[in-house]
This record gives structure tokens, sequence and C-alpha cells, in this order.
């Protein structure tokens, strides 16, 4: 069955079709999400979660259903990450063009979620799109569960580490295409794994990108994550972000954005287990007249959970970054850590940086704090780095990109970090 989208708040020229892809039984969940993505209203400003946001900036009308890929060559050729991986996935336009996996322990599942939900039955239902979506995108999460047809699967089972990192790339081509990645990641007891997803344009062309990460860690296992988002600059992208965190489990969790014209970012950490940790990073490089909006949750459901959120935005030009942030401890649940820092470095006057930083204590025996900073570049700094024959803009990305590196020393895997480092370098236009 094809519907065209006759939504009367967010038109589109999408059309849902059940993909034979998938089994039986998730057709008939697409068809409820699609249901229910038609019934749930548009978000205005007057709803909390979208407080500030640009709301006619999500304008679906012009896009469409992606076509096949013209290029397949030139996208795997240039789907460039880290020197050594223990697994590459390449999808272009929502299929899968390029697949490698010959790196990977005994025991780890590495698959497209359409052979997962056949083959991993049990593990899909479990884990896909499990955690309610409470930021404010639930509209948009139900339509990338109906639209979905690509995404990877990694599962690592209990007391079994991946050594190299697992690599994923995402690329949209054409038109006003649309793309829905997903990824699903799920720790055993003990396990340990980094994943970088990585999601790029092949053409300069507007598109849409809807994507949605699971991740879930079990007692004892440690993530390291990293998306890594170059799309176009006339891109309208959904970023939705949900982590389970376990009792003694770490997850450190680190998002780029690049690109995009209007890039929303939603991520919820729940403290799930006794003992949990999580990290919560981003760096955020906004120039001309873009706009990146995220919305972040650290819910601590557990004692002695700890998490520390870090965000870096550096605006130029007419560049608008939109940061809300919650800290919720909830009841019982004592000798909580956690933190939230927002760091604004503005390189015009015409930028806008909006900070909302948040706690909601309903517990004794924590230790919460929050906090936002603006500011311009030092000019004691600028004068100093000229005394020494710096031009002064040259200095001024140089002084940026200590911001963004001293942030991914927070990142344990070297080749990780140093790759990160060399992106932050090349976008800045530093040799």
């Amino acid at each position: 069955m094809s519907t065209l989208i006759e939504d009367p708040t967010v038109s589109t020229s999408l059309n849902f079709t059940p993909s034979a892809i998938w089994p039986e039984w998730f057709r008939a969940e697409q068809e409820a999400a699609w249901q229910e993505y038609l019934a749930t209203p548009a978000p205005t400003r007057k709803n909390e979660p979208w407080r500030f946001a640009n709301i006619k900036a999500i304008d679906l009308s012009s896009f469409g259903s992606a076509p096949a890929i013209a290029s397949e060559g030139k996208l795997i050729n240039a789907s460039a990450g880290l020197g050594e991986a223990a697994a590459r996935f390449i999808f272009g336009n929502n299929t899968l063009v390029h697949s490698e996996a010959s790196g990977l322990p005994e025991g780890v599942i590495v698959q497209p979620l359409d052979v997962a939900a056949r083959e991993n039955e049990a593990l899909f239902r479990q884990y896909f799109m499990s955690q309610p979506v409470e930021l404010g995108s639930h509209k948009y999460a139900q339509l990338h569960k109906a639209m979905l047809t690509g995404g990877m699967l990694v599962y690592v089972p209990k007391n079994v580490e991946v050594a190299h990192p697992i690599e994923i790339f995402h690329w949209v081509e054409g038109k006003n295409a649309s793309v829905f990645p997903h990824t699903l990641i799920v720790l055993g007891d003990n396990a340990k794994a980094t994943v970088v997803d990585y999601f790029q344009s092949a053409d300069h062309a507007p598109a849409f990108a809807c994507g949605i990460n699971d991740f879930h860690l079990a007692r004892g296992s440690k993530l390291t994550y990293a998306a890594v988002q170059d799309w176009s600059l006339e891109t309208l992208a959904f970023h939705i972000n949900s982590t389970i965190v376990e009792r003694d489990a770490t997850s450190t969790a680190l998002v780029a954005n690049f690109g995009g014209r209007h890039v929303r970012g939603e991520s919820l950490s729940k403290l799930a287990g006794t003992g949990s940790n999580s990290v919560m990073l981003s760096l955020n490089l906004a120039d001309g007249d873009r706009e990146i909006d995220q919305r972040t949750f650290q819910d601590h459901a557990a004692q002695h959970a700890t998490s520390d959120l870090l965000y870096q935005n550096v605006l130029d030009d007419n560049a608008r970054t939109i940061f809300a942030g919650i800290i919720r401890v909830q009841p019982g649940e004592a000798h909580t850590d956690a933190y939230q820092k927002v760091r604004n470095l503005l390189l015009s006057n015409e930028a806008e940086a909006i900070s909302m930083p948040g706690l909601e204590i309903l517990n004794d025996d924590v230790r919460c704090s929050h906090g936002a900073t603006s500011s311009g570049i030092d000019e004691e700094e600028l004068f100093y780095m000229e005394a020494r024959g710096i031009p002064r803009k040259t200095a001024s990305r140089l002084i940026v990109a200590g911001k963004f590196i001293s942030l991914l020393e927070r990142i344990e895997d070297e080749s990780l970090r140093k790759n990160l480092a060399a992106i932050v370098h090349k976008r800045l236009g530093i040799d």
C-alpha cells in the first residue's frame, strides 16, 4: 500500500510504502507508526521542548523519497575514516552499498537492521526504539520508524572486547532526497566497543535526514561513540539518541556538528544502574545563517551514578544555537554526581547563543551543578599571538581549534581522537 502524506500541519512529497525487506510483524509496526505520525500535531513554540526553536525551518514539503545512488563507487572511495577498523559499512540513500567485517571477534553481530529483524528477532524486538522519545520529536521519530529501510545493529556479547572501532557511513545524494539512518548498539555484561557514525552529503543539494540511535549498555560494559555530522549546508536534520546505562557501565558519546542548515539534536542518557556513568560531549561549529538546536536529558534513576555533559559551541556570522538541558535526580537515588556545562564562543556580534541548563532534584544527598558561558575571543590572546607573527584570522582559528581539541581529550580511543582533531583542523582551514 502506498499512501501520500496528508498532514494538515506539515506536508511533504514522501510516500509511505511498507518495504518487503522487513518481516510482516515489523511492517505492521511501521503502518502503526505512520498513522501515529499523521495523528500527532506538529510542534509549535508554545510547546516547552520547542521553546526558541525556528519552527518555520521544519518544512518537509519539498522532500521526497531518495532515489537509487548514482555514484556508488565514488561514495565508497570517499568514505575515509580511521586507518584501522574492525568493520566498515557504507549506506547510500538508505541502502547498504558496501560492507567489510573481517576484524570482529567471535560472537559479535554487526548486520543490517532488516536482517537483524529476521535472524535476531528477539534481540531486535527487545531493544529497537524501546525508549520513549521524551524531548519533543516524538512525531518525527514515528516518521523515522515508518520510513526506515536501512541501519545497523551492533551487538557485542558478554565479556567480549572489540579492539578497533566499528565505522558506519551514511550518505545522502540528490536534490530533496530523504534518509533515515539508524544505529542500534547493544553491549552485554563487561563488553567493550567503539562505534563511529559519519553523516555526509554527496553533493551540495538540500536534503532531509531523520536519524535515531539506540544504545543499551549492560552491567560493567563500556561504549565509546562518536557521531560526525557533515551534511550539506542546505540539509534539515533530526538526530535523536537514547542511551540506557546499567550498573557500573560507562557511556562516552560525542556529537560533532559541522554541517546542516537546521539541525535538531535530542539526547537522553538514563543512568539505570548503581555506579553507572555517562559522559555527553558535543562540539558545534555554526556559521552563516545556520541553526543548531540541542536538547538533552540526564536522567538519574539509580544511586551512585555520575553524568557529565560538556557542549562547546562556536558561532560566526548570523548563526544561532539553542541548548536546553535537564538533569533529573529521581526520588531515592542518593549519592548522585551530575554536571552540565555549555560554553559558547561568539565570533560575531550578530551570532546568537541561547542556553537553558536546568536541574530537577527530587532527592537529598546529591551533588549537581550546571551552567553556561558566552564570550568572544580574548583580545589579549589574539594580541599575544599577533605579536609573534601569527595573522589575526589564523590566530582566531587556532584558538577555536584549541577549544575543540581540549574537549576531544575526553575521548580515550587515540585513533578516534586524532581523526576527530584532523577533521576539526580541516574544517577550520588549518594545515
